[in-house]
């Protein structure tokens, strides 16, 4: 049997997902590391742990299946986006930690340049904001900080990539410094009408363009692992950003269909065809996949704080020992109590974008305890998401799809996608297979080496596990969001 290889890097933890000549999932592997917090603000993933868990996961699903490289046609790689690693091209050894997309230690370089008048040419030319979620200040930053590294930089001796770019040399020991256009668009600094780095922006950050990857298809010939990692050569095949690779595994193919995410953030991409829609509303203007040389553009909104609500629940208060109760726990809820959480714990992503404010509880009683607090965790991430969804239809005039494909952790939570389907007044529909992010960097591999189907064959294969319809009337949903919209503007006014 032939299968194909999936590498899901995470922000919390790597993972190997074996899929069969079906597209099933026949083996999983999955390893945890450590997220590195060095001062209010910061976060970090130690390279190495990247790369070990990353090794570890491949072998473990391999030995569970008992397979060889040979049995593989392909490794297909999706990772978390926008995290920047500059590494040593002699050793491969990174020259500081990986600084993590949700790190906001950049909050000052961006400021300064938006004084100096060069967002709307970022925006322009890139389809993001002057925000330190994205790679190019983070690249900056450590060209800046680290002793001698701009010199090394550019006497072409550092090399720049997100994870995608870092795993794929280590696995070719230093044989290919390549990307994808979809991990390409979220560096602030790759012009996506172009399909090309953009010359303006690298000279504004200070960023020598001999340190950035060769841009590629999402599926196209990335390299070939050395054979001393699995015992053989596997080719790299396929590659996206996770929640492009999210939005591939949904089957998103056509303008107006709309996927969202559920894993530490919230991620919702919608699909614009050939047209990059420059939004209105603050959404980002991004790549979904790339296929034959042809971009396809996406609207994306970015909620920082989604499963990590339930996390707070978990491991901060204490008052739930798995996320699983926390559906649970808010089915309990006084249905007279209308307490509101705007988890800003991180600041505000779109349609936003403010990074400095905190987080906030409303509509607390003497009688508000942990049932409510875990209902207003939950609801808070289907008024973000509504956000979004409201945002990108303003954005978007061609025919929209009204329904919402969702996918990550939480949608496995029943009482909080009938949340999402009563605050949206839409269908939330949650797909028989979970795997959706592995899956669409299988598919893209898959594809690539002719084991799988084409898009129209594959979009064939998407089934349907539940739909959740709204219950809730139009006034008391409308009444809801309208105080979701007051406590936000409270929190941004603090």
């Amino acid at each position: 049997m032939t299968y194909i290889l999936a590498i899901d890097q995470g922000t919390t933890s790597t993972r190997a997902i074996l899929f069969d000549g079906d597209m099933q999932v026949a083996a999983v592997a999955q390893e945890e590391f450590t997220q590195h917090y060095p001062n209010a603000g910061w976060v970090e993933h130690d390279p190495e742990d990247l790369w070990s868990t990353t090794v570890a996961t491949c072998r473990k699903v391999m030995a569970d299946k008992g397979i060889s490289a040979s049995d593989i046609a392909g490794i297909g790689i999706t990772n978390q986006r926008e995290t920047t690693v500059v590494w040593d091209k002699a050793t491969g050894r990174a020259i500081h930690n990986a600084i993590v997309w949700q790190d906001r230690r950049t909050a000052e370089i961006c400021e300064g340049l938006r004084d100096e008048g060069h967002e709307d040419m970022v925006r322009e030319t890139t389809g993001l904001l002057l925000d330190p979620y994205f790679s190019g200040t983070k690249v900056k930053w450590i060209l800046d900080t680290v002793e001698g590294a701009r010199a090394r930089a550019e006497a072409g001796d550092l090399l720049f990539g997100t994870i995608d770019s870092f795993l794929i040399w280590r696995l070719t020991n230093g044989q290919s410094h390549v990307t994808d256009a979809t991990n390409a668009a979220r560096t602030l600094m790759y012009d996506i009408k172009s399909g090309s780095w953009s010359t303006e922006i690298c000279a504004m950050l200070e960023v020598p363009q001999a340190m950035l990857p060769d841009v590629l298809d999402s599926a196209a010939d990335f390299g070939t692992t050395s054979p001393d990692h699995f015992g053989g050569a596997i080719p790299i095949l396929g590659v996206a950003g996770d929640q492009q690779a999210a939005t591939v595994g949904q089957t998103c193919f056509k303008p107006g269909m709309m996927k969202s995410t559920y894993g530490t953030g919230c991620f919702a991409l919608l699909n614009t065809g050939d047209t990059p829609v420059l939004s209105k509303n603050r959404m980002l203007t991004t790549i979904a996949y790339q296929l034959d040389g042809k971009p396809t553009y996406a609207l994306e909104g970015s909620i920082f704080i989604a499963g990590a609500a339930v996390q707070w629940l978990r491991d901060g208060l204490g008052i739930i020992g798995k996320a699983s109760e926390s559906g649970v726990l808010a089915d309990k809820a006084d249905p007279t109590q209308d307490v509101i959480l705007v988890p800003a714990f991180t600041g505000l992503g779109a349609p936003y974008w403010e990074p400095d404010c905190r987080g906030g509880m409303f509509g607390l009683t003497r009688n508000s305890g942990p049932a409510e607090f875990a209902r207003a965790a939950l609801q808070s991430v289907a008024y973000q998401t509504r956000d979004l969804w409201e945002a990108m239809r303003a954005d978007w005039e061609g025919e929209a799809n009204v329904t919402l494909r969702v996918d990550g952790g939480m949608s496995a939570s029943d009482w909080a996608m009938q949340s999402l389907s009563d605050t949206l007044g839409a269908a939330v529909d949650r797909p028989v297979m979970q795997e959706t992010t592995a899956l669409g960097a299988a598919w893209l591999a898959g594809m690539k080496a002719g084991v799988y189907p084409d898009q129209e064959g594959f979009a064939a294969t998407w089934a349907l596990d539940r739909e959740f319809k709204p219950k809730l009337d139009a006034a008391r949903r409308e009444e809801a969001y309208a105080r979701w919209k007051r406590a936000v503007q409270a929190v941004i006014g603090v």
